[in-house]
């Protein structure tokens, strides 16, 4: 290993819910051709069972929910200071790939370098090569099940068909994903508010407004069983209090109430459930009467940043 080779660390979060499932991905963590630095699994409200030489075992006492959980793995992994990139894990997904830690650890050396496509707005097919530098800050997976399928929902990109079309995002998958442990300093982390859905989406945009990159690249891939975002009780309505405080913290005042119009509407022709549009709207204005966190509107070279990435800040 080179001596400024970035050294990655894992993290997974579970709630004890997946244990076989949990085993099957620590395993997976294992056989990688070029181990972890630091592996951590925290139970989120959970007792854990016995884990794997090497794995540091993190139980907390009540569930404080995805992002909650992620700040008490991304701070254990912190107090260590051997990891320079962190990379989480949903506790039923599986690396299919050997190489996986490589290659981010690849991605993120080269982000100081010569071998990271600047392909901006427009991605590029799987396997393309480039020569321009960046600031990278987050890099997403590609989330495929057990046929190799990739859920419309898991392409990070709008009107995009293609899970294979590489390049600069604007947001990232929460099931697999790596962030550069410098961006975490500087953002602050999850937003421990939130508890569960949208989180990656505030990360992104403070991201973004900070002046780091987001790759998605496919070749990294988490298998991971076709789901239902609605299957959580508490879908509808974190979903919509949270996109109400991503609103409130981060957008300049003139795009609110447009991003918030715009979601409304989504929202309406798309959800068939009366009980789910009735939970959406309760928690609208829950976030509406709530705050999420302290205000700190992204600049307009943000919203344009993002608007040639092809995913403008209203939808």
């Amino acid at each position: 290993m080179g001596v400024n080779r970035p050294r990655v660390g894992v993290a997974v979060l579970t709630r004890g819910d997946r244990m076989p499932e949990l085993r099957a991905l620590l395993e997976s963590v294992s056989r990688q051709d070029e181990p972890a630095s630091r592996i951590v699994v925290v139970g989120n409200g959970c007792v854990l069972p016995e884990l794997p030489d090497g794995v540091v075992a993190v139980e907390l006492p009540e569930n404080l929910g995805v992002s909650g959980g992620r700040n008490v793995a991304w701070q254990r992994l912190r107090e260590f200071g051997d990891v320079d990139v962190l990379l989480d894990l949903d506790d039923d997904g599986l690396l299919i790939a050997v190489d996986v830690i490589r290659r981010i650890a690849d991605l993120y050396g080269a982000g100081r370098g010569s071998d990271l496509a600047a392909v901006g707005g427009g991605g590029e097919r799987e396997g393309a090569g480039g020569t321009a530098a960046t600031r990278l800050g987050i890099v997403s997976f590609r989330i495929a099940d057990e046929t190799g399928e990739t859920q419309r929902r898991h392409i990070p990109r709008l009107r995009a068909k293609d899970p294979m079309l590489r390049g600069f995002v604007t947001t990232f998958l929460g099931g697999g994903h790596a962030l550069s442990m410098p961006m975490l300093e500087q953002t602050g982390g999850w937003p421990d508010a939130f508890f569960f859905t949208h989180e990656e989406t505030d990360l992104a945009w403070r991201a973004l407004d900070a002046g780091w990159d987001i790759l998605y690249e496919p070749r990294l891939v988490l298998q991971h069983p076709k789901t239902s975002p609605a299957r959580h009780a508490v879908y509808y309505r974190m979903t919509a209090r949270n996109r109400v405080w991503l609103a409130k913290r981060h957008l300049p005042a003139p795009l609110v109430p447009v991003y918030l119009g715009v979601w409304m509407t989504l929202t309406v022709i798309r959800t068939r459930s009366t009980a789910g549009l009735r939970a959406w709207f309760g928690g609208f204005a829950e976030g509406v009467r709530t705050s999420g966190g302290a205000r700190r509107p992204m600049r307009w070279r943000t919203v344009a940043k993002m608007t040639r990435l092809g995913r403008p800040p209203v939808v």
